[in-house]
């Protein structure tokens, strides 16, 4: 049984006399009335992050990656709760430092404040974040409407790039490699499109599980399909360049996910107005596809115009 499956069916029936809770099918816990967005995330090692060898760094990757659910959402993050659970090993007094100085770093380049948290020994190492924010309205998922646009910020497939490097399972030159791992570790957040992303979006949602299977969970309480391209889907430089190399096929990097871009739909009208704010803001903005009617499959294009099956269209936890 995977995640999703495990949720529809022992919890989401809970959540039925509380309209707050999506349906648990969402980012976010939204209090309309209170206008508070709350999300929940938990990190393991060795399975959200690979190693606490680099506490400073591992503690801004899943805070960002937390507050993505935030953002996606056309939401400013405001507080976060922080609960840990490790060893002396882990929480030694040097990673503690290097723990709570990172946090600094980030509350201050984020605006964000800690509001509390816990501590528990344990010999496995987790973490779970807690982040708070406030807003009149959000961008939920399944609204997409038919003839939509499908569009991605930022360049995808990076970080699983660096996680292939940190596990030694690719090679290359010490500059790319170095690239990799710090996109692995540094998710780019583009927390300045979010008031855009409010009167632009339709639905929205963040990649972290993978672009395909992102975008099926954004669309999945619809009848409805897309058609994607994969040439329009945007890659770094480098990483194009592994791909002309035939290190790695681009399909295989953009489905991996820990991405934590904004993945959204818009209607055609607004595509000069969203490549103007793209530019206006610093925010690469890309469109990728369209969103179709339900009579159709949904197909993935490649270079070739030929429709192509991915092997794997993302990550599930599965139980």
């Amino acid at each position: 049984m995977h995640e999703f499956e495990l949720i529809r069916k022992y919890f989401s029936p809970l959540s039925l006399d509380n309209k707050s809770s999506l349906n648990l099918n969402d980012d976010v816990f939204f209090d309309k009335t209170n206008k508070l967005a709350v999300s929940v995330d938990t990190y393991v090692e060795g399975v959200h992050f690979i190693n606490f060898k680099k506490p400073d760094l591992v503690i801004k990757k899943i805070l960002r990656s937390s507050i993505s659910d935030l953002i996606c959402k056309g939401i400013y993050p405001k507080f976060y709760f922080i609960s840990g659970s490790g060893d002396r090993k882990s929480f030694s007094k040097t990673n503690l430092k290097k723990i709570s100085n990172s946090l600094k770093q980030e509350q201050k380049k984020y605006s964000i404040n800690i509001g509390g948290g816990d501590t528990v020994y344990s010999r496995k190492l987790s973490f779970t974040i807690t982040s708070i924010g406030f807003s009149k309205k959000i961008i939920y998922r399944n609204k997409a409407k038919i003839g939509d646009d499908i569009y991605v910020t930022g360049n995808l497939g990076d970080s699983y790039i660096g996680l292939k490097v940190l596990k030694k399972s690719i090679k290359m030159n010490k500059r790319l490699g170095n690239y990799f791992k710090k996109k692995y570790y540094y998710t780019d957040l583009n927390i300045k499109f979010i008031r855009k992303l409010l009167s632009l979006a339709n639905t929205s949602i963040d990649i972290s599980d993978g672009l395909f299977t992102d975008l099926d969970k954004l669309i999945n309480k619809q009848k409805l399909s897309y058609k994607l391209y994969l040439k329009d889907v945007p890659i770094s430089q480098n990483l194009k360049r592994l791909i002309d190399l035939k290190l790695i096929k681009k399909i295989n990097c953009i489905s991996k996910g820990d991405d934590y871009q904004i993945l959204f739909t818009a209607k055609p009208s607004k595509s000069n107005i969203i490549k103007k704010i793209g530019k206006t803001l610093g925010v690469k903005i890309s469109k990728i596809g369209k969103i179709c009617s339900p009579s159709y499959a949904s197909e993935i294009i490649d270079e070739k115009k030929a429709k192509i099956i991915p092997k794997n269209k993302g990550y599930y936890h599965t139980f």
